[in-house]
């Protein structure tokens, strides 16, 4: 099957779409991938939309498919040939997946997830079937409804001994016991782009504004006593919690040059990541890092720093900066096939499932 696989991050750099050919045996082909940026119009929509109101939310929602629609147009354009189907990750708005929280009524609350960019709205403006809201299911069977790329790290990259994934939330996911084992680490892009934004900067090219500051080590060890660090998993995160957990915690510092703060912050990066590979109790040899984060030489020195001789891989550069596009045009096609896409291992909901909603007929 040929898929158009697409990604949309919490780190607003833009939509990521790659057309993949993938075989009975899970072997891939990325055949073309390209990012569309965000207007700025289309960033501060989006950036702020958790504050809107109930028919702002539904109208971006709908109005986002449209423009997801219409990259997809523009790039089979640039790259004519067969494509079977869409598999759209959508734009996340709202993470709230704890199923346990009890509510003021005394009643256990029901977790909810939303990634909006409507799949009919795609399938309209594209003509083409769409596989979509992969989330819902697994947060409905009691899951977390993330991390998903692990499914993908297992079929499409077993060969490393983990893969970490440094996007707006940086992940990591791994074999232990026959089991697939994931979670969110830390914030990643989320924060240092936040950051780079307060010196009027989209993000910190390859880490040196951050390589030019001092370590705050108040804020550093602030930083490490964030609550999230120390539940175990399956867990995730989410904007809401950058927002009010994380950014609470820098905000006293706002006096600080930004490069000392981007620097502390890349630092606990460092340290929340290589604690993750200590901790799994796996023996660790090789790592795959994908995502926006693995142009940031700085905060890859710094990692390496902490893990000694593990070695960490380079791969097709395309790869490494589609590869939650590809693995989301994978769970589209194990959707479409009627096979598990995400694992109760990974996510704590009650069972394996095969999630995602179809608008016309595959």
């Amino acid at each position: 099957m040929r898929i158009i696989g697409l990604m949309s991050g919490t780190s607003l750099d833009g939509l990521d779409i790659a057309l993949c050919e993938f075989s009975d045996d899970h072997h891939f082909h990325l055949i073309a991938a390209e990012t569309y940026n965000y207007p700025a119009s289309w960033q501060g929509r989006l950036a702020s939309l958790h504050q809107a109101t109930a028919e702002e939310f539904a109208r971006t929602d709908a109005e986002l498919g449209h423009f997801f629609g219409d990259c997809v147009n523009h790039f089979r354009e640039k790259y004519p040939g067969r494509v079977d189907f869409i598999a759209s990750h959508g734009h996340t708005v709202f993470h709230q997946p704890n199923n346990n929280v009890v509510t003021e009524e005394g009643n256990k609350g029901v977790g909810f997830t939303s990634q909006i960019g409507d799949g009919s709205a795609i399938h309209a403006v594209t003509g083409l079937p769409v596989v979509c809201d992969f989330r819902r299911l697994d947060v409905a069977l009691g899951g977390q409804g993330a991390p998903l790329v692990p499914m993908g790290d297992r079929l499409l990259f077993g060969e490393y001994d983990a893969c970490i994934n440094l996007g707006g939330i940086a992940n990591i996911s791994y074999e232990s016991g026959g089991q697939r084992i994931a979670y969110d680490i830390a914030p990643c892009n989320m924060a240092l782009n936040h950051l780079a934004g307060l010196q009027g900067m989209t993000y910190d090219p390859g880490g040196e504004l951050a390589r030019s500051g001092e370590v705050i080590t108040h804020l550093l060890a602030r930083l490490e006593t964030l609550e999230y660090y120390h539940v175990p998993a399956p867990k995730t995160l989410g904007k809401e919690w950058f927002l009010k957990c994380f950014l609470s915690y820098i905000e006293p510092f706002a006096s600080q040059p930004i490069c000392n703060l981007m620097r502390t912050v890349s630092e606990h990066i460092a340290l929340r990541l290589a604690a993750s590979i200590t901790q799994s109790g796996v023996e660790m040899h090789r790592i795959l890092i994908t995502g926006g984060g693995a142009n940031n030489q700085f905060l890859l020195e710094l990692l390496k720093e902490k893990i000694g001789n593990i070695e960490i891989d380079s791969i097709d550069q395309r790869i490494i900066d589609f590869k939650e596009a590809i693995i989301f045009a994978l769970l589209g096609y194990l959707r479409v096939k009627g096979e598990v896409n995400t694992l109760a291992s990974v996510t704590g909901a009650s069972r394996d499932s095969c999630g995602g909603a179809i608008y016309g007929m595959v």
